[in-house]
């Protein structure tokens, strides 16, 4: 679903993201680390065709993002680190923006609104303007309307920033459910939170690619090692600016 072959972004002469390589699978969720500054939203721009690549090839459920954006932006539903929405609209009278803007009919758009609503559970909120929601709140009507088109691919960025431990948890019980049949790139600074949830984990700093593994082979790796899986990762972060094979 998503394949990145040697993915470059220069910003002038600096770097941002230096000739990495990677691939998400349709069921699989994958942790994206770094520290601040590391790549990580660079990456994310260019999956989401924000952001031109500078070299190497990038291809989002089988569409090239230079050669075919449209069909790229149809494919993926992104939620970034901070949230696009339009506080003086109500939230149904957003969700159903979103959905006309991805075309879809009245029918599909008031099944998947419906469906999202009570998932999401913002039905106590449908009527109230966006502009006097809690941040938890407007985090939850994010993700819905980063998923009314029922994309192939998620983009997630610090999906669960606001909100409360509760709704963490009902986050992720809900992304259990999303990872059917859709790859899930899911970006996060929360270690524990990654490593609960994600299938493998990758971890960038300084635009390399220092780590590329299972989530399960690091746990082993790191009782082999006599450590714990945050002392491994951490370590990995600290390597030299040098790509670390996996």
């Amino acid at each position: 679903m998503i394949r990145a072959e040697a993915i470059t972004r220069n910003y002038g002469e600096k770097c941002a993201v230096d000739s990495i390589s990677f691939q998400v699978s349709a069921g699989e969720v994958v942790g994206f680390l770094g520290p601040n500054g590391a790549g990580k939203t660079t990456v994310l721009r260019m999956l989401s065709t924000y952001l031109p690549l500078s070299g190497g090839k990038l291809t989002v459920a089988g569409h090239d993002v230079s050669a075919e954006p449209l069909a790229v932006r149809r494919s993926i539903g992104y939620l970034p680190e901070h949230d696009a929405l339009f506080d003086g609209m109500r939230v149904r009278a957003f969700l159903k923006f979103c959905g006309e803007a991805h075309g879809l009919d009245a029918a599909t758009l008031s099944a998947r609104c419906s469906q999202l609503v009570e998932r999401c559970e913002l039905s106590s909120v449908l009527d109230q303007r966006i502009g006097t929601c809690s941040k938890g709140y407007r985090r939850r009507i994010s993700l819905a309307a980063s998923l009314l088109h029922d994309p192939k691919v998620l983009l997630l960025d610090e999906p669960t920033h606001g909100l409360d431990p509760l709704q963490v948890a009902a986050f992720r019980e809900h992304l259990n459910i999303l990872r059917e049949g859709r790859a899930v790139l899911f970006s996060s600074h929360v270690l524990a939170e990654v490593v609960g949830v994600c299938d493998r984990i990758l971890m960038i700093n300084h635009g390399k690619l220092l780590l590329n593994e299972e989530t399960e082979v690091l746990r082993q790796r790191a009782s082999e090692a006599g450590t714990d899986l945050e002392g491994l990762i951490l370590e990995a972060a600290r390597a030299p600016r040098a790509e670390v094979s996996s």
